[in-house]
């Protein structure tokens, strides 16, 4: 049964059923403790035009104050806090020196005579509406940094301390609480960490929000994206949340909790079994092995993939170096973040993706718009029109490529003239490296991103001329569909398991066995166990993936037969038709 289904089986006309996105799987059931907002419940209204100067220095001092809260953190972190949150309270810190937010606030002041509060949220929606336009998921979510530290400057205007709207509300409660927030930020999940939380609700965010990367490094259920369930919700309520389908439940009937805390205990029960498959060989029942790789966001994530017992990683996105700051990031500091890595990664292999930017904001600050910026001056496209940003980073990589084995995988690749034109901007780098008498290696691997149809349909020249293949789903789906998965008008078209995507992937990884290359899928199928058993059918042999997400897959693997999974696989393929994923279960 759904969790909708039970949800509305026999459930008191008074219960809420929510849908949202779960980011860190799980079942957590308690009481809803609400976050304060404090940008939602500042007044705004206008100040006398000689009290302007002062208005404006109290704004800045909110600010230092708030970046100084920002920096006594970071110097204090404990030594077991998630290590994904020193970046992140670092990425909020620089914005707060960030002129555009604070000078810009200032001149709504001035000229608009705007209170302190006002002029801040103020500026803070302009910049945040420029984000959250942008085509590139990741920058797109790089919107809610901006949200949170002007959260974190307007509790220092209003003198706010507590983070919960009432805290004596749920102070007598026995029962775990579920924090339910419009956004919560990385400063403010790790005051939380260490109380009784059992998971994480709010409003706003994706996949890649910070509210996600930290509640995963917690290994704390969470569910984002519920659009209203901070108002919704009030302090005390009885909360299901559902990290597997994003489902929350609010009040629910006796019937529906037993139901969950049932799932709950078989859950916790099945996770404390697959611990156990850490160290089992990834191979299937008629002996093919299967190579299973991390896909990571920050240097810190690599010790959730040894942790994991990661065969290495498959993609380390680079875009963490370059967001959130005034400045573009040195040689040494890029070669510094791709190094640590390699090195914690004890020899196996890592695939460090450069830069893959959308075409709607420059690393500059300097904000332009395309006509269409999935189509247009993006990732690879990008880079090469900034030869001196891209020399920068292929520097950085191939000094990295002296601690280990270093993949180079290339976002966008859609013609072989790029690809002469990244193998030619390396062959510079390395000359700038030897001129300079800095050691570095050409021992390293060249790859690309198969997300775009053109490619993948023309793909024996590129298979030819890399050394391995990625499949990026996501966007060979978006592409292939012409569907934008994060338009809500046409979402519930981004499929899958349509034919014609199944025989984009299936024709790039029968040319890499043809031509002796490795060919991995690193999108977010290769870590959905119930696709698990289709990709083997496809004839997969590497997948990349969340570190969290290692171990369902591994477990599929080992119960399937690849040989029976290809003939079914392409039977459904030959005949154009959906595949049955239960079927290939059975």
């Amino acid at each position: 049964m759904t969790p909708v289904e039970l949800a509305t089986t026999e459930a008191p006309s008074s219960m809420l059923c929510l849908q949202g996105q779960g980011v860190v799987r799980g079942y957590a059931i308690g009481r809803a403790a609400i976050m304060s907002a404090a940008a939602l419940e500042v007044a705004h209204y206008r100040i006398h035009p000689r009290d302007a100067d002062a208005e404006c220095d109290r704004l800045r001092q909110a600010v230092a104050r708030a970046g100084n809260d920002l920096q006594t953190l970071i110097d204090t972190l404990p030594a077991d806090a998630p290590r994904e949150v020193g970046p992140l309270l670092e990425v909020h810190r620089l914005l707060l020196d960030d002129p555009l937010l604070t000078e810009q606030a200032c001149e709504q002041i001035r000229e608009r005579y705007y209170n302190a509060e006002w002029a801040l949220t103020s500026q803070g929606q302009i910049l945040v509406e420029q984000f959250s336009a942008m085509e590139d998921e990741y920058l797109r979510e790089r919107s809610a940094d901006i949200r949170q530290v002007i959260e974190r400057v307007l509790r220092v205007l209003s003198g706010t301390t507590s983070l919960l709207s009432n805290p004596e509300a749920v102070a007598d409660s026995d029962d775990p609480l579920i924090v339910v927030a419009r956004d919560i930020s990385p400063a403010d999940m790790l005051r939380l960490r260490g109380s009784r939380f059992a998971a994480f609700l709010t409003d706003l965010g994706g996949p890649t929000s910070h509210t996600a990367i930290v509640a995963r490094s917690m290994n704390v259920p969470a569910v984002v994206g519920l659009g209203h369930v901070r108002s919704l919700v009030r302090d005390g309520d009885m909360l299901i949340a559902d990290g597997f389908s994003g489902v929350v439940l609010v009040n629910p009937s006796q019937q529906v909790l037993g139901e969950y805390r049932a799932r709950q205990a078989a859950y916790l029960a099945e996770r404390r079994d697959l611990a156990s498959l850490r160290d089992a060989k990834s191979e299937t029942l008629d002996g093919v092995s299967i190579k299973l790789e991390a896909n990571i966001e920050l240097p810190e994530e690599a010790r959730m993939a040894v942790e994991a017992g990661a065969d290495g990683i498959g993609l380390f996105r680079s875009e963490f170096l370059f967001m959130g700051r005034a400045d573009l990031p040195s040689e040494e500091e890029q070669y510094l973040a791709y190094a640590s890595v390699v090195k914690a990664m004890e020899g196996r292999p890592v695939t460090i993706r450069t830069l893959d930017i959308g075409a709607d904001k420059t690393l500059d600050g300097e904000v332009t718009v395309a006509t269409n910026p999935a189509l247009g001056l993006r990732a690879i496209r990008y880079c090469l029109t900034k030869p001196e940003l891209f020399s920068t980073q292929l520097r950085a990589l191939l000094r990295t490529a002296l601690h280990g084995h270093v993949r180079i995988l290339i976002p966008m690749i859609a013609h072989m003239h790029e690809v002469r034109a990244v193998r030619q901007a390396i062959e510079d780098a390395c000359r700038d490296l030897e001129a300079r008498g800095v050691p570095y290696s050409r021992d390293f691997s060249l790859g690309a991103m198969v997300e775009i149809p053109a490619m993948a349909i023309a793909i024996e020249p590129f298979v030819q001329a890399l050394d391995f293949l990625s499949i990026g789903t996501n966007d060979l789906i978006q592409y292939t569909l012409a569907i934008d998965r994060a338009d809500a008008d046409v979402s519930l078209l981004y499929d899958p398991m349509h034919p014609a995507v199944l025989r984009l992937i299936a024709h790039t990884i029968n040319a890499g066995e043809r031509a002796g290359k490795p060919v991995s899928v690193c999108g977010e199928m290769a870590g959905d166990a119930r696709m698990t058993r289709m990709l083997l059918g496809l004839g997969l042999k590497a997948f990349s993936m969340h570190p969290q997400q290692l171990l369902d897959v591994k477990k599929e693997i080992r119960q399937s037969h690849t040989n029976d999974l290809r003939m079914k696989v392409a039977g459904a393929l030959n005949r154009a038709a959906r595949i049955d994923l239960d079927e290939l279960s059975a």
